[in-house]
């Protein structure tokens, strides 16, 4: 008796997805509720767990395949010991170990091989049927190349024409496949780029009135609420209020309709190591500074370790983006579809600014708002980036409503 391991459900708005990462390989011990393989969708990394402690009998989709909900992945033999023979491995002990090597070179050609062989054997210009795999079923390694190229630079062809000194440094290239993560952001990306009339505004901020805020109470804040009193509140605060201000960079366009939102609920951008995501914080304007730094910092979490549920990455009618952490001073950001417009915050720097008459080192940040042109006209668009301005300026404004 064996269990099937199948593509979860997938959300509603995802077709398909890509088998990502394998964690055991076929003769692995599992145990129960231990994660066996990641499916990645173009939002989110599913993980697949076992359902019951066993031994992995077989892989069905290999690193790389495409799969639908509910497919077959793999096959488990529940109960089963590391190294006892399944159907599958006592097929393999019956064949000779010429014909366990010839029929895993058969089926490394039709795409068996794992993403980092492939790319190994790219490399390095050699071909599956050259090196000898000493896997499970003669599957090729990353050890197995590592070894095959190791003997053949220890025992070079005796009838080899005589040696040609290398360049220092060898000119080299390698060619991987996009993720479904990068192809989904590049296509949106286009889109955005393609389909909306954008354009960018930038006005300054001088931070030290809010610097001076967190220097006075940020121990008080940690103390009572146990989070750290960052800049991303004050930030969310700000451009929920000036939301509320201006109902035309909180809406939509859908067809020849404008979606006017009565909630606020704003995508925060996260760079991870699978790419850029927009998660998104909801109803920021029920929300007080202690509960936005803890949402954030949750969300950033998530999305660090790939744990972001579809659901956090739907919906979001304006997205902030912060690209200062990594030294940006300037940039113009390309809306998130279907938002019509993206605010971008940007590193904090001590420039000389004319101060009543004198000049002044003042900690100064630049802010630029990409908006459409289609629904958001040039003084809703500046007025909308002045109020941010005032309300950062003086923080406590954000308190008193005004």
């Amino acid at each position: 008796m064996t269990i099937e391991i199948l593509v979860p459900d997938l959300p509603e708005s995802v077709a398909d997805a890509t088998v990502a990462t394998w964690h055991k390989q076929p003769g692995d011990k599992v145990e129960r509720d231990e994660v066996l393989v990641d499916i990645e969708t173009d939002k989110v990394v599913l993980e697949v767990p076992a359902p019951e402690a066993g031994v992995l009998e077989a892989i069905i989709e290999e690193e790389g395949a495409t799969v639908l909900s509910k497919q077959l992945l793999a096959k488990i033999k529940p109960g089963a010991v590391a190294g006892e023979p399944t159907k599958d491995t006592t097929e393999e002990s019956e064949a000779s170990p010429d014909k366990r090597h010839k029929a895993s070179l058969t089926e490394e050609s039709n795409d068996a091989l794992s993403p980092a062989v492939r790319r190994l054997l790219g490399e390095h210009g050699l071909e599956a049927s050259q090196v000898k795999g000493t896997g499970v079923g003669g599957r090729i390694t990353r050890e197995d190349i590592e070894a095959h190229l190791a003997k053949a630079k220890e025992a070079p062809k005796a009838d080899a024409p005589a040696a040609v000194e290398a360049p220092a440094a060898a000119r080299s290239q390698k060619r991987v496949p996009m993720t479904r993560l990068r192809k989904t952001v590049a296509n949106r990306l286009l889109e955005a780029k393609n389909n909306t009339a954008m354009l960018t505004t930038f006005n300054e901020v001088n931070m030290k009135p809010i610097m001076d805020l967190r220097k006075q109470y940020k121990d008080q804040f940690e103390e009572r609420h146990g989070t750290r009193l960052g800049f991303m509140s004050f930030y969310v605060k700000a451009v929920t209020e000036a939301l509320k201000r201006y109902p035309e960079v909180n809406a939509s366009i859908d067809g020849d309709d404008i979606v006017y939102h009565n909630y606020f609920d704003i995508s925060m951008a996260v760079s991870t190591p699978r790419g850029l995501v927009t998660p998104v914080l909801k109803d920021c304007d029920t929300l007080g500074f202690a509960d936005i730094e803890k949402g954030i910092k949750e969300l950033a979490i998530k999305g660090r370790d790939g744990k972001l549920t579809v659901d956090e990455l739907m919906g979001g009618n304006f997205t902030i983006t912060n690209g200062g952490v990594f030294g940006s001073l300037m940039s113009t950001p390309i809306i998130n579809p279907p938002q019509s417009a993206i605010l971008g915050m940007h590193k904090i720097q001590e420039r000389p600014m004319a101060v009543d008459g004198k000049v002044e080192i003042l900690p100064m940040m630049y802010l630029a708002l990409s908006y459409d042109h289609r629904l958001i006209d040039g003084r809703e668009s500046v007025g909308f980036l002045v109020t941010i301005k005032e309300l950062l300026e003086d923080p406590a404004r954000l308190l008193l409503d005004v």
